[in-house]
């Protein structure tokens, strides 16, 4: 009767090691579509399987729990946010999970993004506090081994296209963007690049500069090659850019600027102070970056907007005046197309005259 009994149960045993195999290597079909599973920390396998079940990610919680039995010693389930967007075998989805393939959100860093622009859109990608993000960039230590005069993270923050996990910090955002900034000046710029260069402080405001002044790649390095020449003839740069930077590090935001803003005193107002300002008052890409370190040769000292995205510029005062005269025409007929109700106490603006004269 024993040895009846015994046989039985190694029967039944090896019919539910077959089904639990069976079922293990096998894909559930009835899977409903792309989801996303949390898993929230301290989260028992149990709880995490019934999930996983009720999610339609599993047929059935037997398979993927006897797994987890078997490796529970040195395998753990990982908490954290997962998508499933195929049907998955169950030992897929325990591998998953033991690995903590959690889901990746991208987060896109445009070009000439700042800091305030940066934590806008962390704030509504990651829900990251903007206030503990513009913390966490003040903070110019970590990039004082590259640049000693840095006054913030500003510039250093590298544009790009990130993924990451749900509720990432802030500290482990700016380290990555910090880390992606390191390995493109090291990677892309190795010839002009070298641990310590004194001018690299200058090279990234600079390149912050050429990357607010025009969205073609094409007149970077004039533009870089204008401010470089001014620079050079003691000739203040007047840079709207680091006008409206100025303004909002004092909270305000401009619209169009007027000629009060230009007045306002900031270090960063280059209309009010000669040189370039204290630091980047952007993150420029590495085609800024690289007009930046190669300014292109010439004589042209101004420039200005021809109204249509692209860029006029000019060797002298005189020429730059019939520019900028030609700028207001245009101006004046874009705001007949599409007139615009002054706000009330508004002050008069001023043309965009790019590196006019002082």
């Amino acid at each position: 009767m024993k040895r009846k009994l015994a046989a039985v149960t190694a029967a039944l045993g090896l019919a539910v090691a077959a089904w639990v195999g069976r079922d293990l290597y096998h894909p559930y079909r009835a899977f409903p579509g792309s989801t996303i599973v949390l898993i929230e920390p301290g989260t028992d396998a149990r709880s995490i399987a019934n999930l996983l079940v009720g999610r339609g990610v599993l047929a059935q919680r037997i398979p993927f729990l006897v797994r987890y039995w078997l490796g529970r010693t040195h395998n753990h389930l990982k908490a954290g946010e997962y998508l499933f967007d195929r049907p998955l075998r169950p030992i897929d989805v325990y591998r998953k999970l033991v690995q903590g393939d959690v889901y990746l959100y991208p987060v896109v860093i445009p070009e000439g993004s700042d800091r305030f622009d940066m934590a806008r859109i962390l704030e509504e990608r990651l829900a990251i506090s903007p206030a503990e993000f513009l913390r966490m960039t003040e903070q110019a230590a970590l990039i004082r081994d590259l640049d000693p005069q840095a006054p913030s993270l500003e510039g250093y923050l590298f544009p790009d296209t990130y993924r990451f996990p749900r509720r990432t910090s802030a500290a482990t955002v700016v380290a990555t963007m910090l880390a992606r900034f390191r390995h493109i000046l090291q990677t892309r710029f190795h010839n002009e690049f070298s641990p310590g260069m004194e001018k690299l402080h200058e090279t990234v405001t600079l390149a912050s500069l050429v990357e607010k002044e025009t969205p073609d790649p094409a007149e970077r390095p004039v533009v870089a090659g204008v401010f470089a020449r001014r620079l050079e003839k003691g000739m203040p740069l007047q840079c709207d850019p680091t006008v409206t930077y100025a303004a909002e590090l004092e909270h305000r935001t401009l619209g169009r600027i007027t000629t009060g803003d230009l007045d306002f005193n900031s270090p960063f107002n280059t209309y009010r102070h000669a040189g370039l300002p204290p630091g980047p008052i952007a993150s420029p890409g590495e085609i800024s970056l690289r007009a930046a370190f190669h300014p292109a040769e010439g004589a042209e000292l101004y420039f200005v907007s021809n109204n249509h995205a692209g860029t006029i510029f000019a060797e002298t005062l005189a020429e730059h005046q019939r520019n900028v005269a030609r700028y207001r025409k245009g101006m004046a007929a874009l705001r007949r197309e599409a007139p615009a109700k002054p706000a009330a106490g508004s002050k008069t603006p001023t043309p965009h005259r790019r590196g006019q004269a002082p």
